[in-house]
């Protein structure tokens, strides 16, 4: 996301919520004084930020059910073979195919890297809205699937992608093995993030997201096998 979207969606938040002045100058590249603190987590590389002169960590937890911006400015639900199944059943359909066909639209698009490559990815995305269409791949929509009182109406069947909010995940080779890494999505539309002098306080968090994230990976690593996507970097 460009400085100029991200500060349009942190006054969208700033309606709502009270955001660190802080946090939003870092959101917004005003700070530059960052170092990456890296932490294993079971099977995970948990990549957090550190801003220098604060001395404070930017850590993350989730306000649901008081917040569901994550459902209600939805970017892209790109889907795995996993969820191709377990939400195709979840609508009733008997044959994956016809989920596809009526419920999902494939999108190709470029995002750069962690480490600065860029990565185009092709993804079969869940439809947002029942008549979305390729022009409205990447904007911001409300999820059909959040119902009145802000939850997920297909809940515990969402999308993968989902569970990994407001977490963004990749692999890298290391030493010839596969090691999944992870870091913060800063797009201004969670109001989740806040200073710590330590890292105690996200422990839990991490821990939980650890084994999510390593899953997810695995199962996006299945989908592109099996050709319902596709990765390439350059």
């Amino acid at each position: 996301m460009s400085q100029k979207e991200i500060e349009e969606s942190l006054t969208l938040l700033q309606k709502d919520w009270d955001v660190d002045p802080v946090i939003r100058d870092f959101m917004l590249g005003k700070i530059t004084q960052v170092s990456d603190y890296a932490v294993k987590v079971k099977n995970v590389v948990f990549h957090v930020p550190y801003l220098i002169a604060e001395k404070k960590y930017i850590l993350w937890t989730c306000f649901w059910p008081d917040c569901h911006n994550c459902c209600d400015r939805q970017g892209r639900l790109p889907l795995t073979s996993d969820d191709l199944i377990t939400i195709g059943k979840g609508l009733k359909y008997k044959n994956t195919s016809d989920f596809i066909k009526n419920e999902t639209l494939t999108a190709t698009y470029t995002e750069p890297g962690p480490s600065g490559q860029m990565t185009t990815m092709t993804t079969v995305n869940l439809k947002r809205k029942t008549d979305e269409t390729e022009s409205d791949d990447g904007t911001h929509i409300s999820c059909r699937f959040l119902d009145d009182k802000g939850g997920c109406s297909m809940h515990p069947d969402r999308p993968g992608v989902c569970y990994l909010y407001p977490f963004a995940s990749w692999l890298e080779n290391e030493k010839g093995l596969a090691r999944v890494h992870a870091t913060y999505q800063f797009t201004g539309d969670c109001p989740g993030f806040y200073l710590a002098d330590n890292l105690d306080k996200m422990k839990e968090e991490l821990q939980a997201y650890s084994k999510t994230i390593y899953d997810y990976n695995m199962a996006s690593n299945r989908t592109n096998r099996e050709g319902f996507s596709s990765v390439s970097f350059s």
